[in-house]
């Protein structure tokens, strides 16, 4: 028996993708409903950008106020991380057992307490146990948010409302740099005020639905039918769309391969090694490096803290832009090609910056040299790697073996960025600033390498074609070219 029969009937599969597309050429309006789970998604998005990067400008008053040294900094930066590696690996499951909605309800009120926790933080300790709660809630929501809006959407709009998400982690960046660079905000008052999205965020989710996807797993179809009526437009072929949800839970209960249990069969290992190593290289590429650590890395080396933390805004609205650019043209340029045309940029930006601080070309004279680097650095990464990191994991596994796949493959990134974060600082002190830039920039070289031999370009492809690759053993970029 062949191994693409594992995953389902071909009937039952072309049926389904039959069905899909023709429901995607259907016109129709987005709903009230379908656009509030697109800005719940959004809003979890630009949390976990605001989590993550509010530290970036908070960590020097912090350093100021309880008086730490380098290990303190690391350990209060990377504490979110910890979380974050958790909660992706706990939601994956919580998602699957209590359902989307009821795993985003729980993130939305531990995104509010973590918020407020870090706020009160009498000492570093208690604010790293609250940042930890925090992480929790950001692994968790970049597990479970971009899923719950894939399986509520409209076949027809459901790329671009997944796309909420990314964008809005851009927006969180982008506010949380301003915040920090005003100076005036303490930091304690610019952490806490997370918790008013969060809030914002559980009293929309009140008023949303389940996902329809899950219910049907569940068999509680007269649910998901009110469910698609209330998410669809007025005539749309809700039977339809249902039938082909029970068609594809058929498949999963059905399928030999899925599941944790499904990552380890040899014709699925190329999409675990692409997925988790694309994520891998996204952290080792250096962006969290920048985000986290520039205006500390600034600082230390006798930059005015005023220009450190704007440079920081500088990053925090290329990221922005960079990705609004990225994603306008990466289906016109095609996945693969686009990141093999931006990493060499990367990577030589973090050389030059590398050589500007090894022969001493670092003072005031230099400032507009490195804030170059730093700019363009962020411009090609942001618009290249960084736009993989996530979309490799909604395209490339199998379907019986998605959550699981989806779920080690954020667990390896924030594992990852974890690494780097509590071990930079005593990098930079062992090293120097510029040999630890040409370590990150041969990360990048790695990068381009691995994207080159391991990663096809899935760009036009269909779930199903994708898939059928695999199964086949022909998920080389060879395999795919037109």
């Amino acid at each position: 028996m062949s191994t693409i029969d594992d995953a389902a009937s071909d009937a039952a599969r072309d049926a389904a993708r039959d069905d899909a597309a023709a429901r995607q050429r259907t016109p129709g309006q987005l709903t009230g409903s379908a656009i509030v789970v697109a800005l719940v998604s959004a809003i979890s998005g630009m949390l976990y950008g605001y989590d993550t990067g509010i530290i970036s400008g908070a960590l020097l008053q912090i350093t100021k106020d309880f008086q730490i040294e380098e290990n303190w900094k690391q350990f209060i930066a990377a504490s979110i991380l910890l979380g974050a590696v958790i909660g992706a690996l706990t939601c994956s499951f919580l998602s699957e057992r209590i359902g989307r909605k009821t795993t985003l309800l729980m993130l939305a009120v531990i995104f509010a307490v973590g918020a407020l926790g870090c706020a009160v933080a009498p000492d570093p300790l208690l604010l790293s146990v609250g940042r930890l709660v925090l992480g929790f809630a950001v692994g968790g929501a970049t597990q479970t948010a971009p899923m719950y809006v894939a399986e509520l959407a409209p076949p027809k709009y459901r790329g671009r409302l997944v796309l909420c998400f990314q964008i809005a982690i851009g927006v969180g960046i982008v506010i949380a740099t301003i915040v920090g660079a005003s100076e005036s905000v303490p930091w304690r008052w610019s952490i806490g005020a997370a918790c008013v999205p969060a809030l914002l965020m559980l009293g929309l989710l009140l008023r949303l639905p389940e996902s329809p996807r899950w219910l049907v797993k569940h068999d509680d179809r007269d649910r998901a039918r009110e469910v698609l009526a209330r998410v669809r437009p007025e005539n749309y072929d809700t039977d339809g769309e249902l039938e082909e949800m029970a068609a594809l839970a058929r498949e999963e209960e059905t399928a030999n391969t899925r599941g944790w249990s499904g990552l380890r069969k040899a014709w699925v290992r190329p999409a675990l090694i692409l997925g988790c190593g694309i994520a891998i290289f996204t952290q080792l590429s250096g962006i969290e490096m920048i985000i986290y650590y520039s205006p500390t890395i600034l600082t230390d080396n006798g930059f005015d803290e005023s220009v450190a933390l704007q440079v920081s805004v500088a990053l925090g609205v290329t990221y922005l832009v960079a990705q609004l650019v990225g994603l306008s043209i990466i289906d016109k340029v095609g996945r693969r090609r686009l990141t093999l045309i931006m990493i060499p940029g990367a990577a030589v930006s973090l050389f030059v910056l590398g050589a500007l601080f090894v022969t001493g070309n670092s003072g005031r004279d230099s400032v507009p040299f490195i804030i170059t680097c730093l700019v363009l650095f962020m411009l090609f990464n942001a618009g290249g790697l960084q736009l993989m990191g996530w979309l490799t994991g909604s395209e490339t596994y199998p379907l019986a073996v998605r959550p699981a796949g989806t779920a080690a493959q954020s667990a390896a990134l924030w594992g990852t960025n974890l690494l780097i974060t509590l071990t930079l600082l005593t990098l930079i002190s062992g090293i120097g600033v510029g040999p630890s830039m040409w370590l990150y920039g041969l990360f990048n070289v790695a990068a381009w390498l691995f994207v080159y031999f391991r990663m096809p370009d899935l760009t036009g492809r269909s779930l199903e074609e994708i898939e059928t690759k695999l199964a086949k053993g022909e998920f080389r970029p060879a395999d795919f070219a037109r």
